[in-house]
């Protein structure tokens, strides 16, 4: 699996800050089970939805992000069969039919694009 170069630094930024940072430990090992196990949904799940809620988004599924991320690929003009290898799809069609959805500002401008098209220019 790839991994960006600025995540790659992201990662090992963490790792000189957590306290768990051994070869062998979790990259996000929970301090209330003494680094032997990652955190939990149950012990991040809290944060992510107060989060949501700051940011005036609202409340968040179990799987936002995953659609989030299928629409920035998307929006990044990502090929299809890419988005559904880094989305670790089996089928195509769950990549296609499921997951994603047009970025706001990307539907205002393909109208724009068109309208342009459709309208006489200006002399």
């Amino acid at each position: 699996m790839s991994i960006d170069a600025g995540m790659l630094a992201v990662l090992r930024a963490w790792r000189q800050a957590t306290q768990f940072s051994g070869d062998e430990d979790w990259v996000f090992a929970s301090p209330a089970r003494l680094g032997r196990q990652p955190w939990s949904c149950d012990q991040v799940w809290p944060s992510f939805l107060s989060a949501a809620e700051a940011a005036g988004i609202g409340r968040l599924g179990t799987h936002s992000m995953r659609h989030t991320y299928r629409s920035w690929l998307d929006a990044a003009g990502t090929t299809v069969a890419v988005q559904q290898k880094l989305m670790r799809h089996g089928d195509i069609r769950t990549t296609m039919n499921v997951y994603g959805d047009v970025v706001t500002n990307e539907m205002q401008e393909a109208h724009s694009e068109v309208v342009q098209m459709a309208l006489p220019k200006p002399n």
